[in-house]
C-alpha cells in the first residue's frame, strides 16, 4: 500500500474545501459503546476520558508522518467503507482535524511493537517507534469506534472515538495462530479472511500446516507430484487442492501487509502418508503406499535409512526456505510413534543443519526436544501441562518454548459435548477454559523467560468452510491473544468476560457466525 500522490492530495484537499467542518463550538457527540479500558487485549496503561472524545467527520483527516504511510492507508482503507468520508492521506494537517500517525518520540517503554494512543477532542494521535508498533495501535483505535465501523456499506450516524490514552506494549514477542490446511484444503482468499481476523488482535504469526497423511498443499518443483497428486485428497475424501508457490508468496506478502509472519509447516518424520502415497521411493521397501483420508494418527513414517529421504527433505526446506521471508521452518515431529527413538534422533540430527544451511532455523512440536536441538529451535509445547523431564531440559539448554496446550489453545476442540464440530480428545474447551491459564506456569521449569509466546491451532479434521473456522476460533481466538499480548497481573476473567461481550456486534458486522458461550453476557 502506498499514501496517495501529491497530484491526488491536491485534489483532496481542494475537495476538502468545499466540506464544512464542525467548530469546537458544536455539540457534543453522544456518548461512545466503547471506552479505552474495554480494548482486547487489555492494554498495559489505559486511561477513559468520555469528555476528550472525537468525532470523525467528513472533514477529517489522516496525517500520516514519515514512514507511516502504508499504515496511514490500511486505517484509511478501515474507515472509509462505513463512513463514507474521503479520510485523504496526507503528509501534513494544516489544521484539520486529524488522525496523526507518528514514528518515533514514544515511551521507550513501548519497545518494537507497542504503541501510545491519545484520544482527545481536538484529534487522535498514534506513536510508535515501528511501523509494526502502528499498526498493533490501530487494531487499537478500531475498538474505539461504533461497531458499525466494521460495515462494508455507508452507515448513517456519528463516528465518535472514546476518548482516552493508552500506553501499550506486548508480554510475548512470538503470537502466533495455525491454520490446518492439510486435513481440509483452504483456498488463499478464505486464508487471507483469516489473516484479517486475527490481526485484530494482535496476532503477528500464522503457522501454516502444509502437510499430512491426508494431503499435501504446497508446490515443490523439485518433486512436483506432491502437490498434483499428493493434494488431491483431504480428510473423509473430500476434495483437496494446493497452493503454487505464486499464490503462496501472495498470501505471505498479504499476510506481511497485516503484520503477520507466515510459519510453513511441513510435518515430519511421521504424518506423511501423502508424501510416500505419491512417491515410493520415499518408502523403505520402494512400493507406494495406499493414499488415506481417515483422521487416524501415528502410523507413517519416512524411511529413516534411506539417502532419498534426506534429498527429498534438502529439496523441500530449500524451496520453501526460498519463498518464505521469514525465519523460521516448523518441521513438525509431533506424534512419529512408527519411528523409533533412535531413528527420531537420527532423523533431526541430519535435518536441521539443513533448515540452517537455508538461513532458517527451526520450529517443531515438542517432541523434537528429544534430539537435543540448538539453542535457536522453538519447540512448539502442545500437551496439557505437567511435569515433562524433556521440556525442561531443554528449557535448561536454553530453548524458549511456543505454548498451545492442546486442553486450553486448540481451537478444534469442542466447547461442549453438543457442539456440532471439533473433536474432544483433549477435552472439552469453552471460552473460559481457554482464557484461564498462564503460558509460564503450565510445565515445571518452563517459567516466563523460557516462552517465546503462544499459539492457537485450529485443526481441520471436521472443518471445511470459512464459517467453520470462524464458528471454532471465536470467541476463543481473542483470549489466547490476550494471553500473548497482555500482562498478566492485568488479565482476570470477570474483566475479560465483560470486555468480550462488547466485541460481538463487531463481529456481527464482519460477518463472523461465532458461539454464544452461554459464559459471557452477550448483548
Amino acid at each position: 500500500m502506498k499514501t496517495l500522490s501529491r497530484a491526488v492530495l491536491g485534489v483532496a484537499v481542494l475537495g476538502l474545501a468545499a466540506v464544512a467542518v464542525p467548530s469546537s463550538a458544536s455539540a457534543a457527540p453522544p456518548a461512545t459503546e466503547r471506552q479505552v479500558t474495554d480494548i482486547v487485549p487489555v492494554p498495559v496503561e489505559a486511561k477513559a476520558d468520555p469528555s476528550a472524545s472525537f468525532r470523525l467527520t467528513p472533514g477529517t483527516v489522516i496525517r500520516a508522518g514519515r514512514g507511516t504511510g502504508d499504515v496511514a492507508a490500511y486505517l484509511r482503507e478501515l474507515l472509509k467503507p462505513a463512513t463514507g468520508y474521503p479520510l485523504p492521506v496526507l503528509p501534513a494537517s494544516a489544521g484539520l482535524p486529524a488522525i496523526s500517525l507518528e514514528l518515533g518520540k514514544a515511551d521507550p517503554r513501548v519497545g518494537d511493537e507497542g504503541y501510545q494512543l491519545t484520544v482527545a477532542k481536538s484529534g487522535v494521535r498514534l506513536r510508535a517507534n515501528t511501523a509494526a508498533g502502528l499498526f498493533e495501535g490501530v487494531q487499537s483505535l478500531r475498538q474505539l469506534l461504533p461497531s458499525e465501523i466494521e460495515s462494508k456499506t455507508v452507515r448513517q450516524r456519528s463516528w465518535t472515538i472514546a476518548g482516552g490514552t493508552v500506553l501499550d506494549y506486548p508480554r510475548f514477542g512470538y503470537r502466533s495462530a495455525m491454520l490446518d490446511v492439510a486435513r481440509h484444503f483452504f483456498a488463499p482468499d478464505q486464508v487471507k479472511q483469516y489473516i484479517d481476523r486475527i490481526a485484530q488482535y494482535k496476532i503477528n504469526t500464522l503457522h501454516l500446516h502444509l502437510s499430512d497423511d491426508q494431503g499435501w498443499r504446497i508446490e515443490i518443483k523439485s518433486w512436483p507430484r506432491l502437490a498434483t497428486e499428493g493434494g488431491k485428497t483431504a480428510a473423509y475424501g473430500d476434495p483437496g487442492g494446493y497452493y503454487t508457490q505464486a499464490q503462496y508468496r501472495d498470501l505471505v506478502a498479504y499476510a506481511a501487509s497485516r503484520h503477520i509472519t507466515v510459519v510453513p509447516e511441513i510435518d515430519m518424520p511421521g504424518h506423511t502418508n501423502a508424501a510416500q502415497a505419491t512417491y515410493a521411493e520415499l518408502n523403505c521397501d520402494g512400493v507406494a503406499v495406499p493414499p488415506r483420508t481417515d483422521i487416524e494418527v501415528g502410523y507413517s513414517s519416512l524411511c529413516i535409512g534411506s539417502p532419498t529421504t534426506y534429498r527429498f527433505v534438502e529439496d523441500v526446506i530449500r524451496e520453501l526456505a526460498a519463498i518464505t521471508p521469514g525465519k523460521y521452518l516448523h518441521l513438525g515431529g509431533d506424534e512419529a510413534h512408527s519411528t523409533s527413538d533412535a531413528d527420531y534422533r537420527t532423523f533431526y540430527e541430519q535435518v536441521a543443519p539443513l533448515a540452517a544451511k537455508y538461513g532458517k532455523l527451526i520450529t517443531g512440536w515438542h517432541e523434537i526436544v528429544k534430539s537435543e536441538p540448538p539453542a535457536s529451535a522453538i519447540p512448539q509445547y502442545w500437551d496439557q501441562g505437567g511435569p515433562d523431564a524433556d521440556v525442561t531440559a531443554a528449557a535448561e539448554r536454553g530453548n524458549k518454548f511456543l505454548m498451545s496446550p492442546s486442553n486450553h489453545a486448540y481451537l478444534d476442540m469442542k466447547y461442549d459435548a453438543s457442539t456440532p464440530l471439533g473433536q474432544d480428545w483433549a477435552g472439552l474447551v469453552e471460552v473460559r477454559d481457554a482464557y484461564d491459564w498462564d503460558p509460564a506456569d503450565l510445565v515445571p521449569g518452563v517459567g516466563e523467560q523460557s516462552v517465546a509466546g503462544v499459539e492457537a491451532p485450529l485443526w481441520t479434521e471436521t472443518l471445511r468452510t470459512a464459517d467453520d473456522l470462524e464458528y471454532m476460533a471465536f470467541p476463543r481466538l481473542p483470549g489466547i491473544a490476550e494471553i500473548g499480548w497482555s500482562p498478566q497481573a492485568s488479565r482476570s476473567w470477570d474483566s475479560y468476560r465483560a470486555r468480550l461481550a462488547k466485541q460481538a456486534t463487531r463481529w456481527e458486522q464482519q460477518g463472523i457466525g461465532f458461539y454464544r458461550s452461554p459464559q459471557v453476557d452477550w448483548p
